[in-house]
């Protein structure tokens, strides 16, 4: 019951982050459009294209995320979790793309700057996006801490950038007012080398999960105390962990007396799946029961 009261609360609070990007990025795309068509400036390009790819990488995330939280059926019996990493590549995808026509963009600006009218507007403008976006920030890293979403750890990643790129864009627009004219092309290109970096990031992290990569060690370490601290278990080994989205998945062999009937091993092993699964929830457990000396086995992880 408390397992899929987690899962629940899981699914609210994502879906809570996902909705809540999608609307914060169609309303700064809004005002960001209005602000670069009376001001011509490229960093208002910028910015402005960055929330567009925002919107669309929000848009799919709740897309995604309803195909992910989906549960485990006949032909996905580990769930949908994954789901979640691929969101995170396509994301990068967007992002990366969108630097590199910013980059393109800025460099031009650089070679031929241009003047920027009414940039009072711009700055109003950007002013409240950061204001916008600093609230859609807390929201999601919240929801981060709890649930460590990888789709929404993705989103996140745009949004706090653009608290940077806001600011620059604030600069730029101050000092293109004729401070240096090449401000609005060179913070251009800092936005786009700055994307990069962010779409490098999701891409690592995305990839992290897709891989199959093991549970942290603090979380293998207390599988482990679980299970040596049962008087009746003598250790356990081919210990192997992963996770797919919210979902853990832990296997291992534990090691029992050989003397032990099938009954009473089950009934120790039932004990010690139920302990893991109430530490680490949201998570599966897989027992293999092995009697005790094993004098072929290597790598056991036993008391003193």
């Amino acid at each position: 019951m408390e397992t899929a009261d987690k899962e629940k609360n899981y699914s609210t609070l994502v879906k809570l982050a996902a909705y809540s990007a999608s609307g914060t990025a169609l309303l700064l795309v809004i005002i960001k459009l209005y602000a670069w068509f009376i001001t011509d400036a490229s960093s208002m390009l910028a910015s402005t294209t960055d929330s567009l790819l925002d919107l669309f990488a929000s848009i799919m995330n709740v897309v995604i995320l309803r195909y992910a939280l989906a549960p485990a059926d006949n032909e996905h019996r580990f769930g949908h979790g994954k789901a979640e990493s691929l969101a995170g590549l396509v994301q990068s995808a967007f992002v990366m793309g969108s630097a590199l026509l910013l980059i393109f963009h800025g460099v031009g600006r650089m070679i031929t700057p241009q003047a920027i009218v009414h940039s009072n507007i711009g700055i109003v403008v950007t002013v409240i996006a950061i204001i916008l976006t600093l609230g859609l920030v807390v929201i999601q890293k919240i929801v981060i801490k709890k649930t460590k979403s990888v789709a929404i750890s993705a989103d996140a990643l745009h949004y706090q950038s653009d608290l940077v790129l806001n600011a620059g864009v604030l600069l730029a627009l101050f000092l293109s007012g004729g401070i240096w004219l090449r401000a609005d092309g060179f913070f251009t290109i800092l936005v786009g080398l700055f994307l990069l970096w962010g779409a490098g990031q999701i891409v690592w992290l995305s990839v992290y999960q897709l891989m199959d990569h093991e549970l942290t060690k603090d979380e293998q370490n207390i599988i482990t105390n679980i299970v040596i601290n049962h008087k009746e278990t003598y250790g356990l080994h081919d210990l192997r962990t992963r996770q797919s989205g919210p979902d853990k998945f832990i296997q291992f062999h534990l090691e029992l007396d050989d003397k032990l009937s099938l009954f009473e091993a089950h009934a120790i092993g039932e004990m010690i799946e139920k302990e893991i699964e109430e530490a680490l929830k949201p998570c599966e457990v897989l027992i293999h029961h092995d009697p005790h000396p094993q004098p072929d086995v290597v790598e056991a992880t036993e008391k003193n």
